[in-house]
């Protein structure tokens, strides 16, 4: 009887001992489980992935904003560093300059305008009056106190603009922006309003919101294994 006993008592040990093994190798798998998805590839590289997305898409839109209020709410007053962006909007500059080209002027010492240079001015009489325009130089003077004139003229027009007093400057222009241009030729459209700025808006807003739901199930999952392992 005394050996039966000791042979059951043996028995149920070993049972015991084989569940408590089977409970934390399940455990250990879980641990392992939660390690391998926190250090997946393809999660990471998603995420990397997902950032420079955000990133170009943000920056897209800052830029294009940027340009919208530069151009239309200070009338192209406001410069940086002495430049200034200008909006071309007739084909008086016509084949140099075309509609919607961005060009990037610079603020000089009207002695250093030469005849050829392209500037851009504050338009004051006529159907110029409070326009920037932006026309090639034809012809430089100088006034009784010694202040230069400038006669411009756009290359596709045949009569002269009023003269232009140095102190109407804005600058001359230095380059054409081929990729601010073409931004602005596309988002000046309501479609391109809606592709380039509206729906990478809405994109940001979504993907920001999936995230916050993944972290938020990630951090149930890993409370609900936390209690699964205490009891």
């Amino acid at each position: 009887m005394k050996k039966q006993e000791e042979k059951e008592v043996k028995t149920k040990k070993s049972t015991k001992s084989k569940v408590s093994t089977k409970k934390v190798t399940k455990e250990e798998k879980l641990e392992v489980e939660e390690k391998v998805v926190g250090t997946n590839p393809l999660k990471k590289a998603f995420k990397i992935v997902k950032s420079i997305i955000n990133f170009v898409v943000i920056v897209g839109v800052v830029l294009f904003v940027f340009i919208v209020c530069l151009q239309r709410f200070s009338n192209n007053r406001v410069s940086f560093f002495n430049y200034r962006l200008f909006t071309v909007v007739s084909g008086s500059m016509e084949p140099e300059y075309e509609i919607g080209d961005v060009l990037i002027a610079k603020e000089k010492d009207p002695a250093t305008i030469k005849v050829g240079d392209t500037i851009s001015y504050l338009g004051t009489i006529g159907q110029f009056n409070d326009k920037v325009i932006t026309h090639r130089v034809v012809n430089i003077e100088r006034d009784k106190d010694g202040k230069y004139l400038f006669h411009t003229k756009g290359d596709a027009n045949l009569i002269e603009d009023p003269i232009v007093s140095q102190d109407k400057l804005y600058g001359v222009v230095i380059y054409k922006t081929i990729i601010l241009s073409n931004i602005y030729r596309v988002v000046g459209t309501s479609i391109g309003m809606f592709v380039f700025v509206v729906l990478p808006i809405l994109y940001i807003i979504g993907s920001e919101f999936i995230s916050f739901l993944v972290e938020k199930e990630d951090e149930r999952r890993k409370q609900y294994n936390a209690k699964k392992k205490a009891n």
